[in-house]
């Protein structure tokens, strides 16, 4: 009986000496990453679109990117940007907004959204609390 209380006894010992090193060993918890809801705005020639570049058109993109600078400076806009190819689907923002009514507010804000040149087709979208992009809006063109 002895023999085996002393193995059982250094069998404690020994796991409470290795035990630390064993714990340091192990992966630590992988960071919880806190989700919000975003809103995705996909951007869709609208009805009163044209090929035409005029002066009234230039203007409406002026009036479009400085309500994008605006948005992006307010926190509202996360990203913003055209798509390459030459299609219906135009570009996209991604919005920072309280609820999906503020998400359509804010897409009417937009010259271009209320002219009819751009319709907006928003989307809720789960993504990590706090991205951002590092450009800063006075970058925009």
């Amino acid at each position: 009986m002895k023999i085996r209380s002393a193995a059982v006894l250094s069998a404690t010992l020994l796991l409470d000496l290795i035990a630390p090193a064993l714990s340091l060993a192990e992966e630590p918890p992988a960071p919880q990453v806190k989700m919000r809801v975003y809103y995705l705005v996909l951007l869709y020639r609208g009805a009163s679109w044209t090929p035409e570049e005029t002066p009234a058109t230039r203007q409406l993109q002026e009036d479009h990117m400085a309500n994008i600078r605006r948005l992006a400076k307010e926190g509202k806009l996360i990203l913003a940007g055209p798509f390459e190819e030459d299609t219906d689907l135009r570009g996209l923002f991604l919005l920072k907004a309280a609820s999906l009514q503020e998400a359509k507010e804010l897409c009417q804000s937009d010259p271009a959204i209320k002219a009819g040149r751009l319709r907006a087709e928003i989307h809720s979208w789960w993504g990590p609390e706090g991205i951002r992009v590092e450009d800063s809006p006075k970058s925009l063109p």
